[in-house]
């Protein structure tokens, strides 16, 4: 992990730890049911500050915390074309496997490239502090995976112009 990163990773651990205090909360509007406030949107009362931590205006995370639930969505580094292409095709490989992970949305909030819900339920199965290090990972892996695509895709490309380019020498 790079020496810029890791304040930036540091605050987005710190800010997440502090807004997982989840509990269980049922609906206000329909009795029996207990769905996360932040996606039901149906009382202002329960849903907190939605807070943003910002490296750069490319790379920025959008935590919306509720009284039973946390939506957390990442903007993920983008420098040009190629990267951009790349993180789509990344995400939306993931999302179309967001049963296998559980906390993972299948579609994300409006100006980011992936969200993740974490509700009260996750909090009680699993512990918190790993699916802060579960979120924090993913983060850290999402740019170096981008980045090592762009390397190899950049290397197979050059060797395909070298093979064509041999043709007319």
């Amino acid at each position: 992990m790079s020496n810029t990163l890791r304040p930036y990773l540091a605050a987005v651990r710190a800010t997440l730890t502090a807004a997982m205090c989840l509990e269980n909360f049922g609906s206000q509007v329909v009795e029996r049911h207990n769905k996360p406030e932040i996606e039901a949107n149906t009382t202002k009362e329960v849903i907190l500050t939605p807070l943003v931590v910002s490296r750069n205006e490319n790379e920025r995370v959008l935590i919306e915390p509720s009284i039973n639930a946390i939506r957390f969505s990442i903007k993920i580094k983008q420098a040009d074309d190629i990267e951009r292409i790349l993180c789509h095709k990344l995400t939306r490989f993931l999302m179309m496997r967001a049963e296998n992970f559980v906390i993972l949305r299948r579609k994300p909030v409006q100006g980011y490239d992936i969200s993740f819900l974490i509700t009260n339920f996750h909090t009680e199965q699993m512990y918190k502090h790993k699916l802060v290090d579960f979120v924090i990972q993913f983060m850290e892996d999402v740019d170096k995976e981008i980045s090592e695509m762009k390397l190899s895709l950049n290397a197979r490309a050059r060797i395909v112009a070298e093979t064509y380019l041999q043709q007319f020498s």
